[in-house]
């Protein structure tokens, strides 16, 4: 178990961490999720050891390790560019932190062979360079750098942000099925909603310097603690007045609404409709089509699952439907 009790960092005038509490258990996918400058990856800095708190404590297993160094933590890194070294092979590279220990030959070549063949790297990968390895391959070496010296620990930062789409999702589902192989408590740093959704059994999100939530995906996203995890997390409608209005529902504070909680066309028993919204625009992404209606002056924009009807036309007149307990309200 991880533990970061009343964190604070400051440089200079500037206060980082403003009192951050977490509790990562034994074996648990961590996201820490955030946009730049939020203070993730100076959280992720303090667990490892690269920076030393102003004030509060990080505990692993009952174990105060605050000021203790990076060497001695058992914490595996990944870094976002992955950090391995071009001139070495790839067997090289996953043994590094082994030489480092000074463990003997013939226990080295038995763990990086074991290691190589648990991420799916075999023998003739071993002894290429870094450079002629795809990227899917690179990611694989640095966590089995990573894991070879057996931490009890894993911390990736942000290691598929500098990859294409489309290989970022193979990855991500690479990655969780070694977390899930491995079962080792994984603390992972991103800016990636999706990434972040998709990946962790938890998450915190952070915004300058301090968690606004921790709860699991569907806890973040349905029931988003804060306006500001109601904005970062996933597409939204804020509703203004005039929808409000028409919708017979008062407030006094800031409404939302996900895009797939609005039915276009298709109203179920009580929920809220509204009629002669016009489509005046489509995004067609396959699995689903993303519209934007106009609601008498109010903009929303609606998720459909493509059912392989014909689209909706340009101009074309709908309603929209929704319960109304899907407000989220600030």
């Amino acid at each position: 178990m991880i533990i970061l009790d009343d964190i604070k960092v400051q440089f200079g005038d500037f206060l980082a961490l403003k009192g951050i509490n977490i509790q990562v258990d034994e074996g648990e996918f961590f996201t820490l999720l955030g946009p730049s400058g939020c203070g993730k990856t100076t959280t992720l800095r303090c667990i490892t050891g690269f920076i030393i708190p102003t004030s509060g404590t990080v505990s692993v297993g009952g174990k105060d390790i605050t000021n203790l160094e990076i060497e001695k933590r058992n914490i595996g890194m990944v870094f976002q560019n992955y950090a391995l070294f071009p001139s070495m092979t790839v067997f090289e590279n996953i043994a590094f932190g082994l030489k480092v220990k000074k463990v003997p030959k013939d226990e080295i070549q038995r763990r990086v062979s074991e290691i190589g063949q648990k991420v799916e790297l075999g023998e003739r990968q071993m002894s290429r360079k870094i450079n002629q390895l795809s990227g899917g391959q690179q990611q694989r070496v640095a966590i089995a750098r990573a894991l070879v010296t057996s931490p009890s620990i894993i911390c990736l930062d942000e290691p598929l942000s500098n990859l294409d789409a489309k290989l970022r999702v193979q990855l991500r589902n690479e990655l969780k099925d070694l977390q899930r192989k491995f079962g080792i408590t994984t603390i992972y740093v991103t800016h990636d909603q999706e990434e972040a959704l998709t990946l962790s059994d938890r998450i915190a999100v952070f915004n300058e310097g301090i968690i606004e939530q921790i709860g699991k995906p569907d806890e973040i996203y349905n029931q988003s603690a804060t306006e500001f995890v109601c904005n970062f997390i996933g597409d939204i409608n804020k509703l203004d007045d005039g929808f409000l209005q028409k919708a017979n529902i008062k407030s006094d504070k800031n409404c939302y609404i996900r895009l797939e909680r609005l039915y276009v066309n298709s109203p179920k028993p009580n929920h809220v409709v509204i009629d002669n919204a016009e489509v005046v625009a489509s995004e067609y992404y396959g699995l689903y089509i993303k519209y934007t209606l106009d609601a008498g002056g109010s903009i929303i924009k609606v998720i459909e699952k493509n059912s392989g009807v014909p689209l909706y036309d340009m101009g074309e007149k709908v309603s929209i439907s929704f319960d109304s307990d899907s407000i989220l309200q600030y």
